[in-house]
């Protein structure tokens, strides 16, 4: 039905509604909160993703009054979580701890029920984690340049360990053959420790990992750290050099986390909890806590996170689609 072709009472009756569902969205956003919410945070407890998220959750839980509560939904590579945020009610009470995996899945699998630009409304970016780039002590390479060069020499005959395909060290990797030229085999593991204990042990010759579980492996001498992959050299490592200083120039890569809300949550909802969960970011407690896992609050405006989102989406969609990386 055409908006012309209405009489006048009936459209008096729909502007009515109209006007009585923004007042309804506005008295709720004025008297948000007034529950607990909940953050669903799609990975498994201990992970990179509910450590930072649990860092965060006091400071927030004081800020707004009510109690912010950590849902672990892990599964489907963070698919679950992600799927189950997207559904609920745009309300402000099921929130999303989101990850670099979130946007990678965008690409990597062939059918979701949920799109992240679609179906979710960005809050605030909390943090990233960079990769360190290790590899077993046998191997005869100090340096980013030395390992190219090597690799270069023996194609197809080294090899990387990853936590699966598609993921985010698996990809980092394929990045780094891109932008190297080089030709090195993957070997996928279920999860880190596995991962780690061969490479550990020989069995495979480099991989990237986060700051937090192989760090005490290199200051041990059990693993080499080359270098690091975000922009800046990390606090936790600051002897190591980027790789982007390292002879690939706009090399960056890492995990990061974010806060999301189902699309259509209202702007005033929105706003509040990117100035608490920025606020809290740029806490020193935070940010001295952040920086001995070798990770660093993020923060900026609702805007800034979604473009930031695409941009990720964009930038691991190419990786997944030269790599040939797929999830049916």
């Amino acid at each position: 039905m055409k908006i012309g072709n209405l009489l006048p009472r009936q459209l008096c009756i729909v502007f009515s509604l109209v006007m009585c569902a923004s007042i309804a969205g506005a008295a709720s956003a004025q008297g948000y909160p007034n529950k607990p919410i909940r953050i669903i945070v799609p990975a498994t407890p201990g992970s990179g993703n509910d450590i930072v998220t649990r860092l965060f959750t006091p400071s927030l839980t004081d800020a707004m009054g009510q109690a912010f509560v950590v849902d672990n939904r892990a599964g489907a590579a963070t698919n679950i979580g992600a799927e189950a945020v997207a559904r609920a009610a745009p309300d402000g009470y099921t929130l999303l701890s989101a990850s670099v995996a979130t946007t990678i899945n965008q690409t990597l699998y062939k059918k979701l029920s949920f799109d992240v630009v679609r179906d979710f409304e960005p809050i605030a970016l909390l943090a990233s984690v960079p990769f360190v780039l290790v590899v077993h002590p046998s191997l005869p390479v100090r340096s980013i340049r030395e390992l190219i060069a090597f690799v270069r020499a023996r194609p197809g005959q080294l090899n990387f360990a990853s936590v699966g395909i598609g993921s985010f060290n698996h990809l980092t990797t394929e990045l780094l053959k891109m932008r190297a030229g080089v030709d090195v085999f993957h070997v996928p593991y279920k999860g880190s420790p596995p991962a780690l204990t061969d490479l550990i042990g020989g069995e495979v010759s480099m991989m990237f990992a986060n700051t937090l579980s192989v760090l005490p492996h290199v200051k041990a001498g059990r693993l080499r750290a080359l270098a690091i992959t975000g922009a800046r050299r990390s606090a936790a490592a600051p002897e190591l050099p980027t790789v982007a200083e390292s002879g690939l120039p706009g090399f960056e890569s890492g995990t990061w986390f974010a806060l999301l809300a189902p699309a259509g949550t209202p702007r005033e909802i929105v706003t509040r909890l990117n100035a608490e969960a920025t606020k809290a970011g740029q806490s020193p407690e935070i940010r001295e806590r952040l920086a001995a896992q070798g990770a660093e609050p993020l923060g900026g405006t609702p805007a800034q996170a979604g473009a930031f989102i695409k941009s990720e989406i964009a930038k691991w969609g190419k990786v997944v689609v030269v790599s040939g990386a797929r999830v049916e």
